[in-house]
């Protein structure tokens, strides 16, 4: 899918090449690499991130991994592919991938700059301020989630909040015009991984770690991926295809 977006991109600029030789911009070879690596790392790092911190939690949380793998197995039971048109049947692995990305938002500090001068609660703002914008510290406050530490996949059933930009207590990829404009491609991009994954294979940790002592912390950095790698051992389900 990715493959396929970038050679869609690559295209236009290319078509685009002549008309702008002559621009203050020009697009040569070395920005037009540059344009594909920035592509590549973040429709990757941050899906894979996420894919990541969602099998931590789920093997934490065995209760949430019981019905994230009975929901994809009973839906797609029979079946030796999961196509990404089927993604929308799966309700309750929407909800994992939603808890996932309010514990661990992928770029947890927004960078912003504001316009002009302006006050906020009493804090002067001078124009073209670097504001970072803690998203991470907001989708744990206290003051708007119940057991923000706890990974409840079920609070976000029947209460409308989504990660459209509209909530903004809960904002995994920005708000406004700057909001991520690649949201529904990396959503795709953890959703079909991750119901393949807890569709074919069952999920241990190695023998001698509990889930209890699972390292959580995170790495620093633009993404906030995991700090440790995750060592689990899958165990391949036996599927009946005869359906």
């Amino acid at each position: 899918m990715l493959l396929n977006v970038i050679i869609s991109l690559l295209n236009v600029i290319i078509s685009l090449k002549p008309e702008v030789v002559n621009s203050s911009i020009p697009i040569n070879y070395e920005n037009i690499k540059a344009v594909l690596s920035d592509m590549f790392s973040a429709g990757t790092d941050t899906s894979s991130s996420t894919i990541d911190w969602a099998m931590a939690e789920l093997i934490r949380n065995p209760d949430v991994m019981a019905r994230a793998q009975a929901e994809v197995r009973e839906i797609f039971k029979g079946r030796q592919v999961i196509e990404e048109t089927d993604l929308q049947k799966l309700k309750y692995l929407k909800l994992v991938i939603k808890e996932t990305l309010r514990m661990h938002t992928p770029v947890p500090l927004l960078p912003r700059a504001s316009r002009k001068d302006c006050e906020i609660n009493g804090y002067f703002i001078p124009a073209n301020a670097k504001v970072f914008v803690n998203a991470w510290e907001m989708c744990r406050d206290p003051k708007y989630w119940t057991n923000p530490e706890s990974f409840v996949p079920e609070r976000f059933e029947n209460n409308g909040m989504d990660f459209t930009g509209n909530h903004f207590e809960y904002l995994p990829f920005g708000s406004g015009r700057r909001m991520y404009p690649g949201m529904t491609f990396g959503i795709a991009g953890v959703e079909l991984p991750l119901a393949q994954l807890l569709y074919n294979f069952d999920w241990n940790l190695l023998e001698g770690i509990h889930r209890d002592n699972l390292d959580m912390t995170e790495n620093s950095g633009i993404t906030a991926s995991r700090k440790e790698d995750l060592f689990v051992v899958a165990t391949p389900m036996i599927h009946d295809f005869s359906y």
